[in-house]
């Protein structure tokens, strides 16, 4: 299987570490620690040496609760480390909602757009759809950040997800999107229950029955330190790699994580035992 991206064509025969680069003050786990170019370049780098395949850039925090921020402030905080990280010579992912921040890093050389909203914001589509050939993620995500937690989701959340996610790559098609180009996210935390998150990494292997590129997000989640007792994310750290290793294992192609040395080395383990 493969993921189209706009110069990449992503060989996913062997999982993918997709490493999180937050140029924000107030993200969950690293919020503040890269939210200038110089340092959110110096991350790139770094992550790229602990073995990250792929860049994923965000402006905009969507932990629960987390206040909006303009158009003009996300493109100043993205748009200077996207035309740096286009450089580097791997993917690069970004992670936004807003229509215009999608046009303005694809034309910077951006690889890929990954949507918590699935394009569901303004003209998101036509946006993705006016891109001869660049990848994009698709997230399932119940409510909005400020209060998807408020009002968790009810009922048999893996047939909602499946539903929900199916629906959004119809749409996409229907637009001209070609299939290679999209990959699917279920949404960890995003309106989700402990137990929900945890059901559907249990029924993973499930919702793969979608012959599709799957991007898994797990890294540092609430949901983990709720079975651990780790209050603090920079905590997590094994509990986030356990959980990136089952999702792989569950078939998952590609994992976004915060930390990418470890992952590596637990992905290299899984792979020496499988041969």
């Amino acid at each position: 299987m493969f993921w189209q991206t706009s110069r990449f064509n992503i060989d996913l025969s062997q999982p993918q570490v997709m490493g999180i680069v937050n140029v924000t003050p107030d993200s969950f786990s690293d919020g503040g620690r890269h939210d200038t170019t110089a340092t959110a370049l110096a991350h790139c780098e770094q992550l790229l040496k602990d073995g990250a395949h792929l860049l994923d850039i965000g402006g905009e925090s969507t932990r629960p609760g987390a206040p909006p921020v303009g158009l003009e402030d996300e493109l100043a905080r993205v748009l200077p480390v996207v035309k740096g990280a286009v450089k580097l010579g791997v993917p690069v992912s970004v992670d936004t909602y807003k229509p215009e921040v999608m046009r303005a890093v694809l034309d910077a050389g951006a690889d890929i757009i990954n949507d918590v909203w699935a394009l569901r914001r303004g003209d998101g589509v036509s946006a993705v759809a006016a891109h001869p050939h660049c990848g994009v993620c698709l997230m399932h995500m119940h409510l909005e950040p400020q209060t998807m937690q408020v009002a968790p989701m009810s009922g048999d959340v893996v047939a909602q997800v499946r539903h929900f996610l199916r629906e959004r790559v119809q749409t996409l098609q229907a637009a001209g999107v070609a299939r290679e180009r999209i990959a699917l996210d279920v949404g960890i935390g995003f309106g989700k229950t402990v137990a929900q998150n945890f059901a559907l990494l249990a029924a993973q292997t499930e919702l793969l029955e979608e012959a599709m590129p799957w991007l898994v997000g797990w890294s540092r989640k609430s949901s983990l330190g709720a079975v651990t007792g780790r209050s603090v994310p920079g905590e997590r750290v094994a509990a986030s790699v356990a959980a990136a290793l089952l999702a792989v294992d569950r078939g998952a192609h590609i994992v976004r994580v915060h930390d990418v040395r470890e992952t590596v080395d637990a992905l290299k383990v899984w792979a020496a035992v499988r041969g």
